[in-house]
């Protein structure tokens, strides 16, 4: 099946553009906090020559979007698709950062699942790395039902590798998910 990893995605509060190379001030300005990335893998990714990597990675990755607020239309942080594996009819969701004032206002969750009901039309399993001190994101990634599934050394692009652990959740449990929350 082909579809689009990179294709524009919208909802309530944000709307995921392609990343594109002109996107590197915008997003640097909000990568640029030291306090985004104390609980990431790779903490060091405000200073402008690591994040040019991280950026260059996700230009490559042909999967990777800027988030921008509809309110304001301000760049909010980035996240990308990636990995896709035909014969576990799988997909990465991942590589995600946000503004230090976008925290606790519930956008990841509305923008994983963005992400989740588009991808789901075309595979049956999403995956998610997460840093193993990242325990902002393990718990945010659990409310989702997402389950760890396994742990794994990850190279970053350019990066040394890092413990990662790894989340799953499956096209029927992230339906079940969504009638249950509309339930309660």
């Amino acid at each position: 099946m082909i579809f689009s990893i990179q294709t524009i995605l919208e909802n309530e509060k944000v709307i995921l553009y392609p990343l594109n190379e002109n996107d590197f001030d915008a997003l640097y300005n909000v990568a640029c906090d030291p306090e985004i990335w104390k609980q990431h893998p790779n903490k060091n990714r405000w200073e402008k020559e690591v994040f040019q990597s991280f950026f260059e990675g996700a230009l490559q990755s042909k999967g990777a979007f800027k988030i921008v607020d509809k309110s304001t239309n301000n760049v909010i942080g980035s996240t990308r698709f990636y990995d896709y594996n035909h014969q576990e009819n799988s997909i990465l969701i991942g590589y995600t950062f946000y503004g230090t004032d976008y925290w606790g206002k519930g956008i990841n969750q509305q923008v994983k699942a963005t992400m989740l009901d588009y991808i789901f039309q075309f595979v049956s399993k999403v995956h998610f790395h997460v840093g193993a001190e990242n325990v902002r994101s393990q718990i945010a990634i659990s409310r989702l039902k997402a389950e760890k599934v396994a742990e794994q050394e990850v190279s970053y692009f350019k990066e040394q590798p890092k413990l990662n652990f790894v989340y799953e959740i499956s096209k029927e449990n992230w339906n079940n998910y969504k009638v249950n929350k509309e339930v309660k």
